[in-house]
């Protein structure tokens, strides 16, 4: 498994921001792995810092909007059909969809930096018929830090950019905590509102 995810990262180098870009949008390797080589990247010269964010930003948001327009027009049946193809299971939907229905749109953003509901939280957000402007607004909110923090964190690393889930995790558990209490704030804020108009 090792070897075929180098095979396709070093295939992705060759094609520079496009390739960061493009190893987001399919999915088949972790983010936080296609951001820390394409930190390596930057780390090497290869390529240069503000457009691998950019490209790290625009392959995230289109994987999520992918996501999300399976869900607008496929319905959870289509996903649980297909959704294994882009590893997402139906306890993902399950859990996704319960915390979409709990705490509203709000949690497109907090739920980004959260493991198993990352990237299935997209799926509910299009079945329920969210605006799509303010599903992007959220999920880029969301992106850029992640694709800051695993670019910053891959190019540190330099050639030891593979080690770069263990290495990160003092750096992600403050942030899902912070996005938990973001996610919370921002579900008392819409609960308060409710009762008051």
């Amino acid at each position: 498994m090792k070897e075929f995810i180098f095979s396709i990262l070093d295939f992705l180098s060759g094609l520079g921001y496009f390739g960061i870009a493009l190893g987001l949008m399919i999915e088949i390797i972790p983010s936080e792995i296609v951001l820390g080589y394409g930190g390596y990247m930057i780390s090497q010269g290869k390529i240069g810092w503000v457009g691998a964010v950019i490209a790290g930003t625009i392959g995230g948001t289109l994987a999520q909007l992918f996501l999300y327009w399976a869900g607008y027009y496929g319905g959870r049946p289509f996903l649980e059909k297909y959704g294994k193809y882009v590893l997402i299971k139906k306890k993902h939907i399950d859990i996704a969809e319960l915390w979409f229905r709990k705490y509203g749109a709000g949690v497109i953003f907090s739920a980004r930096f959260i493991p198993v509901v990352r990237h299935a939280i997209s799926i509910p957000a299009g079945i329920a018929k969210m605006s799509a402007m303010k599903f992007t607004l959220y999920t880029v909110a969301a992106i850029i830090p992640w694709t800051i923090l695993f670019l910053y964190l891959g190019k540190i690393l330099g050639k030891n950019w593979a080690d770069i889930k263990e290495f990160a995790q003092p750096y992600v558990m403050p942030i899902i905590i912070g996005a938990l209490i973001v996610g919370v704030i921002y579900f008392l804020y819409q609960k308060t509102r409710k009762t008051t108009d």
